[in-house]
């Protein structure tokens, strides 16, 4: 079947329990005080441009891109469900998601994860594509519960 990446809505229903299981995996993973997850409606703002993956009418992934201003944004809600891994699809969604910040004119790509070990595939796939670790980004404090990762693009 073919995979395919489109423009979403958080608040369709058949993404609501996608993005309920990676809220869930959220909170299961780190300390209530270093979740940075956004919920439904925190993703459903103009500032956000939120895309899905899905194989056939299988929601599979899903990732957002949030402006911080006119030359930077931030990698939100970057998720791939546990029974899909392995077979390339957040390198999928993360290419997507860095072509969309360049066609929007963005020079800088920056996010946060976890420095549990739960994060640690996700830290490797953004050290693959070229995200080196700096300081807290613009919207949030320095964590010990955080690594902040950026790129110029």
């Amino acid at each position: 079947m073919t995979v395919a990446i489109r423009p979403d809505s958080p608040l369709r229903a058949p993404v609501l329990a996608l993005l309920q299981r990676h809220l869930d995996l959220m909170w299961a993973s780190s300390p209530p005080e270093s979740v940075h997850a956004l919920d439904p409606e925190g993703l459903a703002t103009p500032d956000i441009d939120f895309f899905t993956l899905a194989e056939g009418g299988a929601l599979l992934g899903m990732g957002a891109i949030k402006r911080i201003d006119g030359t930077h944004a931030e990698i939100k809600s970057m998720h791939v469900v546990a029974e899909a891994r392995g077979r390339g699809l957040a390198q999928r969604m993360l290419d997507h998601l860095i072509a969309h910040a360049r066609a929007k004119g963005y020079a800088r790509l920056s996010l946060e994860t976890g420095v549990q070990d739960a994060f640690a595939a996700a830290r490797a796939l953004y050290a693959r594509a070229g995200f080196t670790e700096c300081g807290p980004i613009p919207g949030y404090a320095a964590d010990p519960n955080s690594v902040f990762m950026t790129r110029a693009l």
